[in-house]
């Protein structure tokens, strides 16, 4: 049984990539040709991502390209201090997207994944067993193309979602933004910098090769993004929202652009998945558009692989409405975060001016605020919803567990497989589940890790029986961790 995936973003090749890893045939189809461009608006790659790139191999490559910050400065009365979040990955990465597509391009080709480019979609249908996809070449020839499944990962215009009849509700939220890498004369105090003032803000942040990524906007100047944009325009904005323009030359690459709030009501429609662009599009504020779409991949990855081996059955469909059920509210907050960030930036009133300042006290001196603002924009604190009576870790993010022998959890789940961290002395009968141990001794806590990084079951005791897990054609008790 195969699978298609439409779009050769970021959000494609993960989730393509992963299936192929795990055995499974997968076909990318991209309307465009071959091609990975130089340019391209998403510049961040926040802690959740990185960690689970790092459950790929990826990650350590990704950070000697990129430029890390570890503050956050907003409109000059915030900084954010990233240095003590929770993870092995403290901090921004400034990385292109065309960095992050590339490394992701070369991990699904090793791994088998057939790419179709300058093919479109032009229609679908689903039955029973699986879907069939109405494509037409670069040639003018129409064809169809069979799966199990098909994930639309192609954009905000998905064709896709058009094809399942699925709406995208929202509206444009701001127009006729400016985006500019450049060079500067004058460094900013501190390395991501946001401003606001008057009619204007601005975003700066550094490149790893001497660049500067500028993204701004005035509000007194909505024009189509088709019109020209130069270097002086740039400039101006900056000046507005900072007092000065650092001296800014050079300019590799300028655009113009505008952004969307919208989600779709539903990321299913029987065997067609939405993900990354074609399910949620929101302001580019706090960078969490890339990595949204990539931990969307992350999520349904494992799940489709597992409907691909089991075939059939209540287990199946069980596992596939589990992906909408977690990502759907995820994307959501992301819209209503970054959406709230954007408002701020764009306070016209004195009042909403005055509001903005105490938001950036009280994130700033409130910790408990604090820590929620930074775990939902780096997506360390983004957690999934656990059945009623379950421990209190089920549904959170793992943490990348110290394992015996000087491994990390991250490394494990590698294998694409669940992995069960039980304590010194006990053993674990059954299938389908890597079974490590803890590095530190007298810890008698039992963790069963999902392949994506989150927790399936915990227990204080490590004589619990564990759950069936959702691995095998039968899904059945898998055993008891026992005393040797």
């Amino acid at each position: 049984m195969t699978v298609i995936v439409v779009g050769s973003g970021p959000t494609g090749l993960l989730l393509a990539g992963d299936l192929a890893a795990a055995g499974v045939p997968v076909t990318l189809v991209e309307k465009r040709a071959h091609h990975i461009s130089n340019l391209s608006r998403a510049l961040v790659v926040h802690a959740r991502t990185l960690e689970q790139l790092d459950a790929r191999g990826l990650a350590d490559e990704l950070v000697a390209k990129g430029e890390r910050l570890t503050d956050l400065n907003l409109f000059t009365r915030l900084t954010v201090d990233l240095s003590t979040l929770s993870s092995r990955f403290n901090y921004v990465l400034v990385l292109p997207q065309y960095e992050v597509e590339r490394v992701l391009e070369r991990r699904a080709v090793a791994a088998g994944v057939r790419f179709r480019y300058e093919t479109e979609v032009t229609g679908l249908r689903q039955d029973g067993d699986g879907v069939s996809l109405e494509v037409r070449g670069a040639d003018g020839e129409s064809s169809t193309l069979r799966a199990a499944y098909v994930v639309g990962a192609d954009g905000m215009r998905s064709g896709v979602r058009q094809a399942i009849g699925l709406p995208f509700p929202g509206k444009s939220v701001i127009k006729s933004l400016v985006l500019a890498d450049v060079r500067l004369a004058e460094k900013p105090d501190s390395a991501l910098t946001v401003s606001a003032a008057g009619d204007a803000f601005a975003l700066l942040a550094p490149f790893a090769d001497g660049y500067y990524r500028v993204i701004g906007w005035n509000r007194t100047r909505n024009v189509p993004d088709s019109e020209p944009l130069g270097l002086d325009e740039v400039k101006e904005i900056v000046r507005q929202a900072f007092g000065h323009d650092f001296g800014m030359h050079d300019a590799r690459w300028t655009s113009r652009f505008h952004s969307d709030e919208r989600q779709a009501p539903a990321y299913r429609v029987g065997r067609v998945f939405l993900a990354g662009d074609a399910a949620h599009v929101h302001s580019p504020a706090g960078g969490q558009g890339m990595n949204t779409g990539l931990q969307d991949a992350a999520n349904l990855s494992w799940k489709l692989v597992r409907a691909v081996q089991w075939r059939a059955g209540d287990a199946v469909e069980e596992l596939l409405e589990s992906y909408e059920a977690e990502r759907h509210p995820v994307g959501k907050a992301v819209l209503r975060s970054s959406g709230g960030l954007v408002r701020l930036a764009m306070a016209k009133r004195p009042w909403t001016r005055a509001a903005r300042g105490v938001v950036a006290g009280v994130v700033g001196h409130a910790r408990p605020v604090r820590r929620k603002a930074v775990g939902q924009i780096t997506g360390v604190g983004i957690a999934y919803p656990a059945p009623k009576g379950a421990h209190a870790l089920v549904g959170r993010r793992a943490p990348d567990l110290a394992l015996r022998g000087g491994r990390r959890l991250y490394e494990v789940l590698r294998g694409g497989e669940f992995v069960l961290v039980v304590p010194e002395g006990v053993a674990y009968e059954g299938e389908g589940v890597r079974v490590v141990r803890w590095a530190e001794k007298g810890r008698r806590r039992a963790v069963l890790v999902r392949p994506d990084g989150y927790v399936a079951w915990a227990s204080e005791d490590s004589s619990s029986p564990i759950p069936p897990l959702p691995e095998t054609a039968t899904p059945s008790p898998l055993g008891r961790p026992v005393s040797p």
